[in-house]
């Protein structure tokens, strides 16, 4: 076993459980009860944020009983690394948004950054109206704008590097059926 695995492995033994599978099952079932209320008639074009928003998307794309389009867009500030950076859109957009609804689901709402600069995207590319679901929303005074606020969101979240249903410690852990806090971090 390499030396980076077994730091990877350390890591989740580590680490603290903020969330249990069942909490964010909950969280995911409250979240599409909302947008089921509120989308059903709307014919959104959903679009999930690449890699991270990929297990709360899945999840949630099932409990939604409206006809929708599915795609997805990739931007990272991270690339693998524990701080973010300048943003790096890996796949835009390839399904036509222009006067529809768009719904971006996506794993966290830390700083914003990427998602404010996917929002500003998909308005400018001529969507209708951007709504925005996040699994986690990271409570702290650094976000990217001070109105932003995701429109649904699963679960706060204190300040710490997390991992798990979706967000990686370095390329790992995004299979982890938990909400788990780096110790020291």
């Amino acid at each position: 076993m390499s030396a980076d695995l077994a730091h990877i492995r350390q890591v989740m033994a580590e680490a603290d459980c903020l969330y249990s599978n069942a909490q964010i099952e909950d969280a995911i079932d409250r979240v599409a009860a909302a947008i089921n209320g509120e989308l059903a008639e709307s014919n959104p074009v959903v679009f999930c944020v690449m890699n991270g928003g990929l297990i709360f998307a899945g999840k949630l794309v099932s409990k939604l009983d409206f006809p929708l389009e599915l795609s997805y867009l990739h931007a990272t500030r991270y690339r693998n690394e524990t701080s973010g950076g300048e943003l790096f859109w890996k796949a835009k957009p390839e399904v036509s948004f222009i006067d529809r609804e768009v719904l971006i689901i996506d794993d966290i709402l830390d700083e914003g950054h990427t998602l404010a600069a996917i929002i500003d995207f998909c308005k400018h590319a001529g969507a209708s109206k951007v709504h925005t679901a996040v699994l986690i929303n990271k409570e702290h005074g650094r976000k990217a704008r001070p109105d932003l606020k995701a429109d649904y969101v699963g679960l706060p979240c204190i300040d710490r590097y997390i991992f798990g249903y979706g967000m990686d410690y370095k390329g790992y852990w995004r299979n982890a059926a938990g909400i788990y806090a780096v110790k020291g971090l």
